[in-house]
């Protein structure tokens, strides 16, 4: 799946499952020939549990755009998928950008709360 949108870079994810086994990698590389003979690429293992749930919904998302995904077929050309619905005319792009944008302003508002002073339940305060 190729998605085409406002954002040209993409990520280098890579997820494998084996007989149930899930393993996670990120890293440089873009798997392409001209990239693996000319030069060092590294791929590392994701290990932590919410970095790795983070990365699934990430997948999860762009694998599930059907506005702005190209898919490849066996002879190499790329057809455009259809939104089926209209729950599915937002690109995977614009989606993350909302959620991007929505924990944004979720942290921002955590910032701007006053700082707690913790002092006794009764309220008075001892010197």
């Amino acid at each position: 799946v190729s998605i085409v949108g406002r954002f040209l870079e993409h990520s280098r994810v890579f997820y494998f499952r084996i007989g149930g086994r899930e393993e996670y990698l990120i890293g440089s590389a873009d798997i392409m020939r001209r990239n693996l003979s000319n030069r060092v690429e590294i791929l590392v293992p994701v290990e932590d549990p919410k970095s790795r749930e983070l990365l699934r919904f990430l997948l999860d998302t762009q694998l599930g755009d059907r506005r702005s995904a190209w898919e490849m077929e066996s002879v190499g050309s790329y057809e455009q998928l259809t939104p089926a619905s209209e729950d599915e005319e937002v690109g995977s792009q614009e989606r993350l950008l909302q959620w991007t944008e929505k924990r944004h302003r979720k942290a921002t508002k955590v910032l701007k709360r006053k700082p707690r002073v913790l002092g006794p339940r009764d309220g008075s305060q001892k010197v």
